[in-house]
């Protein structure tokens, strides 16, 4: 960062008097801190990275306090760095504000075959963190795991729980696979039965694994119990409203089965608890407007059931669907995995966490394997006149929120002008973002912001950077 850049953000920092979930604040007037570890590993493992700014006193106001020795400092800085795995290698920027040197830290983020990062001292169990909001918090041992599972390339989808047997798999069901195999996949045709199924996952020796069960077991919950899902339809807009008769649910249905006939039994509680347009057209031609597109939520059931965490971390806890008066709701356990954010999401081809199940399924129904999906879900939901779907990765859990057409436009006006009544004072990404409740700032800009900007009603304070960190938005 240039030395004008890092005068702005002290700017920033003292004004706002706040820290970021980018941006950490330490007072170093007497000396350098002692333990950096925390913020040094959640920053190395966060995407972007983060910065930590040296020179400004938190519980003084966050004034400007400047630090002991800029130059000691970053060799103390840089010290503790070496004492982390992977090492930390921060880039270094000194201003001078008034008669007081600031200093700044810029933390890159790891390549992911590297995290977590950890402080050595304590191991990676105890020293490996996340950045959650303004505060340094230690990973789960989920956190980390999910790590190892994609640099190690674990398939939980091909555990074996020991009380399964082939008997498990109804002859049916496994006759039906294979002869839709042979026929997709020529050279597999002269295969045994056997070494047939072991090559797709399905069993080890005879013996059925998760993914075997889920795609074709007479009853999977028998052995995975929370391995399916919950599905409900709430009062208002948020669950524990009541109706008029003190109920809060319209419906709640448990879903179980399979893979195919979750996603099919799912798709029958969406369609029995949203609404329907019948219209008719002056020819005489009748057409039925869902709420939602019927394409798009099959698409997001399917994804789900696919690409859920199926490790012994998180085969406690089921998909779960909620239905609200003004949106639909579908969160899976286990975020995003491998290198691909939310930003990347249909842009590129994602690493894949089940790719057992996936390639079965590609076989048994029509299934969108070729990243086609999210396109597929943003098309579908434009032809509808609704918005861009919502994706939200945080913390072992990813969700898609659909939101109703006429809840969305009414919800538009309204936020439009909100947006710049809030404007009226400079605000930065994050904060729009987390003033109106939104936990992704991309999305938020990119379906709200933006259009504003090409419509003139809102202006950015470094218009030739619009990419710039130090970005804000006016009225």
């Amino acid at each position: 960062m240039l030395e004008e850049e890092l005068v702005q953000l002290v700017n920033k920092v003292t004004s706002e008097k706040c820290e970021k979930q980018h941006i950490e604040i330490k007072k170093a007037a007497g000396g350098t801190p002692l333990k950096l570890y925390d913020t040094l590993s959640s920053f190395s493992n966060q995407r972007g990275g983060g910065t930590i700014v040296f020179g400004i006193d938190e519980d003084a106001g966050f004034t400007v306090t400047g630090v002991y020795d800029a130059q000691d400092l970053q060799k103390k800085v840089m010290e503790q760095s070496l004492q982390m795995e992977p090492v930390v290698r921060p880039l270094f920027t000194v201003a001078k504000i008034k008669e007081s040197f600031v200093v700044s830290a810029e933390i890159s983020e790891c390549d992911i075959y590297d995290k977590p990062c950890f402080y050595k001292g304590t191991g990676r169990l105890r020293g490996s963190y996340i950045r959650v909001g303004d505060s340094d918090q230690p990973m789960t041992e989920y956190e980390i795991y999910s790590y190892e599972v994609f640099k190690r390339r674990i398939h939980d989808e091909l555990r074996i729980d020991d009380r399964a047997t082939y008997e498990n798999l109804p002859k049916d069901n496994v006759t039906e696979y294979l002869i839709k195999l042979r026929r997709q996949k020529q050279n597999l045709v002269n295969l045994e039965d056997g070494r047939l199924l072991e090559s797709q996952g399905i069993c080890q020796n005879y013996v059925p694994t998760l993914a075997g069960l889920m795609l074709l077991g007479e009853y999977p919950q028998e052995f995975f119990p929370q391995l399916g899902v919950t599905a409900m339809v709430v009062q208002g807009k948020e669950i524990g409203e009541l109706g008029d008769d003190g109920e809060r649910f319209v419906d709640n249905k448990r879903i179980e089965g399979t893979i195919p006939q979750m996603l099919e039994g799912t798709l029958a509680f969406v369609r029995r608890n949203m609404k329907v347009k019948t219209i008719i057209t002056e020819e005489g031609v009748r057409s039925d407007k869902p709420e939602y597109p019927i394409k798009a939520v099959r698409e997001i059931i399917l994804n789900a059931l696919i690409h859920r965490d199926y490790s012994v971390h998180t085969d406690r806890s089921p998909i779960r669907l909620v239905m609200y008066e003004d949106r639909l709701e579908l969160e899976n356990p286990g975020g995003l995995y491998g290198r691909i954010t939310v930003d990347d999401l249909g842009k590129v081809s994602a690493d894949t966490r089940n790719p057992y199940l996936a390639g079965a399924l590609e076989i048994m129904i029509d299934t969108e394997n070729r990243f086609s999906g999210i396109p597929t879900i943003e098309a579908e939901l434009k032809k509808a006149g609704m918005p861009a779907p919502v994706f939200i990765d945080r913390r072992g859990v990813f969700k898609v929120i659909f939101y109703k057409k006429a809840a969305a436009q009414s919800k538009d006006v309204d936020l439009e002008q909100e947006i710049r009544n809030y404007c009226i004072t400079p605000r930065s990404r994050e904060e729009l973002a987390e003033r109106f409740g939104f936990h992704a700032p991309t999305y938020f800009i990119k379906t709200y912001v933006s259009p504003m900007l090409e419509a003139g009603k809102i202006k950015m304070t470094i218009p030739d950077k619009p990419k710039s960190k130090f970005q804000k938005y006016y009225s």
